[in-house]
């Protein structure tokens, strides 16, 4: 690896930049100072800065601006939403990709195991869509509640399957049982399973966003900590997963930092432009 250096960063959020700092009751998202100060230095060394997450885009831009990422004399930003379906530019907020399925036969699949379960489809620039409320805390901007068949009645860029009373590994084993067929999946940290369009993930949008910059996956250091994370570790020349990442995760990394209370993300970018 001697001579090489990042000239694309890709960046998880939750989990790799954000950590969850308990106080006074509550549970507040948090950047560390170090983190913050890591992740400029890798701008102004000339990389470009890519966030790829999950989350939906209107989810995304608050941690955009957490990190200062934008601003007078900077390009806009590149992101990566809905897990890859979604590849979009900000300020402002403009989605300049969308990959789109047909959920209705994944959907009505899981449901028939798991009747109880809550599913999420996002209603840009307002929130999401939902059968039920989700928890308090898992969904950015506001829940309308809406009947399953409404919410799978067209084409959409990726549903959220959610069951407080199911775990991560029940998720697992459905997954593979059921097949999806004609969906991809990833099943994260809890009972929450995301579905998208078949081939989409997060190292899809990120080659997207590279073949707009005129780089490719040998430009590319991937940081993450979430079964999502496991196809851009494969796509970028570096994947890292954090400390506190489950063993499937680090498995498929080719190294692994310190966890995100450790500030593991500054120290592998500091490697490079510190």
């Amino acid at each position: 690896m001697t001579g090489w250096r990042p000239k694309l960063v890709a960046l998880d959020i939750d989990g790799t930049l954000l950590k969850w700092v308990e106080g006074s009751g509550t549970t507040r998202e948090e950047i560390s100072q170090a983190v913050k100060d890591a992740v400029q230095r890798a701008v102004e060394a000339g990389a470009h800065v890519v966030l790829a997450s999950g989350r939906s885009p209107h989810g995304m831009t608050n941690v955009a601006d957490m990190l200062e990422l934008h601003g007078e004399g900077r390009e806009r930003l590149w992101s990566v939403a809905s897990n890859g379906a979604v590849v979009f530019r900000y300020p402002p907020l403009e989605v300049v990709h969308e990959e789109k399925f047909d959920a209705r036969p994944a959907v009505e699949a899981i449901l028939a195991r798991h009747p109880n379960a809550l599913v999420a489809v996002e209603e840009r620039g307002v929130g999401y869509r939902v059968n039920s409320h989700f928890p308090d805390g898992e969904l950015s901007g506001d829940m309308i509640v809406t009947d399953v068949a409404d919410l799978v009645a067209a084409e959409v860029s990726r549903v959220i399957i959610r069951d407080p009373e199911s775990t991560a590994d029940e998720f697992v084993a459905l997954a593979g049982e059921l097949g999806l067929h004609g969906t991809n999946y990833v099943v994260g940290w809890t009972a929450w399973l995301d579905l998208a369009p078949v081939g989409v993930s997060k190292a899809s949008g990120l080659a997207h966003v590279a073949d707009r910059l005129g780089l490719t996956g040998a430009d590319a250091l991937a940081v993450g900590d979430g079964r999502n994370d496991v196809e851009m570790f494969e796509w970028a020349h570096r994947g890292v997963a954090m400390g506190q990442a489950i063993e499937d995760v680090i498995a498929a990394a080719d190294a692994v930092t310190d966890s995100v209370y450790e500030d593991g993300l500054a120290i592998e970018l500091d490697t490079w432009f510190g």
